[in-house]
C-alpha cells in the first residue's frame, strides 16, 4: 500500500496529548476531520501506528490535533518528528483540472515545439498559483507557473507536461 505525507508532528501541545502538526496538504479540513484514519510513521519506522483523528483546530500556522485513545502528554511526546500520511486507497477525486503533488512532482516537462526541459522536483506554493521547480539533466533550473496561460496539457499517465513558452519564462 502506498501512503502519502499530509502533515509531520513538530511537537506537544500543552499536557492534554494535542500535538502540533506542519500541514502538508491543501485539505487540512478534510485530512484531519474529527474521525478520520491516518498512518502515523516514527522516524526509521516501516509499518504506521493507525491513529483515529479526536479533534482538529487551528493555532497560528499549525494545526492541532489529539488522536483517540491518547489523553495526554506522556503518550503523545514520543510521537515528535513523525509524519502523518494518508492510505492511497483514501484520497478523493479530484476536480477536472486539479492534481495531487505526488502526480506531477517527476514529470518532465517539454515545450509545444517537443523540447525536454527537465523533471519537476518541486512544488512551490506562492498563494496566489504553484509554481514548478523543473530540474534539467544540465543547468539552470526553471520555474514554471501553473497558470492556464503557459501550462497547455498534463499527462499523469504518461508522466508528460507540455508548455508554452512564453517571452521571458525560460533562464536560459
Amino acid at each position: 500500500m502506498e501512503w502519502f505525507n499530509v502533515g509531520k508532528i513538530v511537537n506537544t501541545h500543552g499536557i492534554r496529548g494535542e500535538v502540533r502538526v506542519l500541514s502538508r496538504t491543501d485539505f487540512p479540513e478534510e485530512r484531519f476531520a474529527v474521525g478520520t484514519k491516518l498512518g502515523l510513521f516514527k522516524k526509521d519506522a516501516k509499518k504506521p501506528i493507525m491513529v483515529q483523528v479526536a479533534s482538529h483546530r487551528q493555532h497560528k500556522n499549525f494545526e492541532l490535533l489529539t488522536f483517540e485513545g491518547y489523553p495526554n502528554i506522556n503518550m503523545v511526546e514520543e510521537f515528535k518528528d513523525s509524519y502523518l500520511r494518508i492510505a492511497e486507497h483514501d484520497l478523493t477525486e479530484l476536480e477536472e483540472g486539479a492534481f495531487y503533488h505526488h502526480e506531477i512532482l517527476g514529470c518532465t516537462v517539454f515545450t509545444e515545439e517537443g523540447r525536454e526541459l527537465g523533471k519537476i522536483t518541486e512544488i512551490l506554493e506562492t498563494g496566489a498559483n504553484d509554481v514548478w521547480e523543473v530540474t534539467p539533466a544540465a543547468g539552470k533550473k526553471h520555474y514554471i507557473p501553473y497558470i492556464e496561460d503557459v501550462v497547455k496539457d498534463i499527462d499523469v499517465e504518461e508522466k508528460k507536461v507540455t508548455i508554452e513558452v512564453m517571452e521571458g519564462l525560460l533562464n536560459e
